[in-house]
């Protein structure tokens, strides 16, 4: 990796990349699923994965210093895009002045998961 290229968190040993990088002054974080604090999976109701899988993002950018107002661009997946509504009742209460690019799709997960966000945070080295 580039010196301005440093992985942030604990890589899975099963997959082939860092929960996040930072790159600059920039924050890149993998696609994360409906995770407790422990990394064990969690499954219940479009409202509950949305609040782990937000949650989890908040972990990881916290490795760096960093946190939730800092993220400029999410994408998301829905497993249903007739849980949209839903769903984004729960991302505006993480984000309530909307300072976010977003973007989200519908699409199928490789595991079993409603929702699957990846973000991208701005946080200036000091």
């Amino acid at each position: 990796m580039s010196n301005n290229i440093t992985a942030i968190g604990k890589k899975n040993p099963n997959l082939p990349f860092h929960p996040a990088v930072r790159a600059g002054d920039f924050i890149f974080v993998s696609g994360q699923v409906a995770k407790d604090e422990n990394g064990n999976m969690c499954s219940g109701n479009i409202e509950e994965e949305t609040r782990w899988t937000i949650d989890s993002i908040r972990r990881i950018l916290a490795l760096d210093g960093a946190d939730l107002s800092d993220v400029v661009k999410v994408t998301v997946y829905l497993e249903d895009a007739r849980n949209f509504g839903r769903y984004n009742r729960i991302f505006a209460e993480y984000f309530p002045e909307g300072r976010v690019s977003r973007t989200t799709v519908e699409a199928r997960a490789v595991i079993e998961c409603k929702i699957e966000m990846d973000a991208v945070a701005y946080k200036p080295k000091r």
